[in-house]
């Protein structure tokens, strides 16, 4: 015969509410939101995309948006936040694998091509040039993209040049040149990221070191 004070099997209780307690469809939800809300600013722009447009490829009511994001800028942050973010790690967790400055320059040029050939439309959304119109977002983007553009300053920072090089017109020239392979780029002429990054930083390495 089983003891009075036997423990009975535990039983989860559901969350409180109001409680901090993780609600797995709702996070399902915003990271659909935000899938399709970054598709279509990239594709039609942010004035031309409307909370309406976003409600409709999610099937929510457009007010049931403001659940998630209080506004269209809001989640242009956290989709611009996300895809910095995914391209600092990426390109930390390349250069963490050269073997001198020169290397790891290669790497990261590698890493950043890759994040802008393989987010298609998405690359407009990072551009510099994306919210100029809107000092305060753009600001706010600005901060984003430092963290991003920190890892290449300290990149030429590391690398041999000749003392009279300004290494900061350098690093814009090379970011520059990188940025503009989206508008040519051919994956049919089977040109790798990895062959175009090492072409320009041999470029730079022949004129600036001899």
């Amino acid at each position: 015969m089983a003891a009075k004070d036997a423990r009975k099997p535990t039983q989860r209780r559901s969350p409180e509410p109001g409680s901090d307690a993780p609600r797995p469809r709702r996070r399902n939800k915003r990271e659909e939101v935000l899938r399709q809300a970054s598709a279509l600013i990239a594709r039609q722009g942010f004035d031309g995309t409307s909370m309406r447009d976003i409600a409709s490829a999610v099937d929510m009511l457009p007010g049931s948006l403001y659940y998630h994001f209080p506004s269209k800028e809001d989640m242009l942050l956290a989709i611009h936040e996300r895809v910095v973010t995914d391209m600092v790690a990426d390109a930390e967790a390349a250069i963490a694998k050269g073997k001198d400055p020169w290397d790891r320059l290669e790497r990261a040029a590698v890493s950043h091509l890759k994040g802008l050939l393989g987010s298609g439309k998405l690359v407009t959304i990072i551009s510099p040039n994306f919210a100029e119109d809107r000092e305060e977002l753009n600001q706010k983007l600005k901060s984003h993209r430092r963290t991003y553009e920190e890892i290449f300053k300290r990149l030429f920072e590391d690398l041999d040049l000749p003392g009279d090089v300004d290494r900061g017109l350098l690093r814009l020239q090379f970011l520059g040149s990188l940025n503009w392979v989206p508008v040519w780029y051919n994956p049919k002429r089977k040109t790798s990221p990895k062959k175009i990054a090492r072409s320009f930083v041999q470029a730079i390495r022949r004129d600036k070191t001899g």
